[in-house]
């Protein structure tokens, strides 16, 4: 099984999420002017309708076209517009540029650059424009994860994305706890790993 045939099935059967945003990128964006946004693997669409609720023109992308279809969908409900395209992140790209670019848990399975498509997303960024990346950075107690699976620490996050300070800065490498309901109604604390970019150029 191939990567967009792995993520087609996953979003082929019942929807998966509540369609809310992602709490990070809510306390994260809130304080920004609203432009041209793009949603990374936008799934369910819940954080790319969010953004365009609160006035961002969105771009939502996954390599699903189920996915995608879903997105549609919320934002119909939503009252609000998405403008969706299909993309593999390792091979194509979508034209910006962006004042915000969302990348929540942008994780696969499958072999993926994931860096190199972080460093085209920061590439991709208007001045002043924000590249906000959050991962796991714990396992959940219900995960099926390798018990001695590594997470990256934020700076070495950002120090993957092997960036030119004199052309993006840092604003934020953090690592809080929330609280995470598992599949079966377990209720467990867990970190997140936050790294948001500004570009200066």
């Amino acid at each position: 099984m191939n990567a967009r045939t792995y993520w087609e099935n996953r979003y082929n059967g019942d929807r998966r999420w509540k369609g809310t945003p992602n709490p990070l990128l809510v306390a994260t964006v809130s304080g920004e002017k609203p432009g041209r946004a793009l949603d990374l693997g936008c799934g369910e669409g819940g954080d790319a309708v969010w953004l365009a609720r609160e006035g961002w023109q969105v771009t939502a992308v996954d390599i699903a076209e189920s996915a995608l279809r879903r997105t549609i969908e919320h934002a119909e409900a939503n009252g609000v517009h998405v403008t969706t395209e299909r993309h593999d992140l390792g091979e194509t790209f979508p034209g910006g540029p962006f004042d915000l670019i969302n990348a929540q848990y942008l994780l696969t399975p499958f072999d993926f650059d994931r860096a190199a498509a972080l460093r085209e997303a920061a590439g991709a960024l208007a001045q002043g424009g924000l590249l906000l990346i959050v991962d796991h950075g714990s396992l959940h107690p219900w995960s099926t994860a390798p018990a001695d699976t590594y997470f990256p620490t934020p700076q070495e996050v950002y120090d993957g994305l092997g960036l030119d300070p004199s052309r993006w800065q840092p604003e934020r490498l953090e690592a809080p706890q929330r609280e995470a309901k598992g599949p079966n109604g377990q209720i467990a604390t867990v970190t997140d790993t936050v790294v948001a970019v500004r570009s200066r150029a």
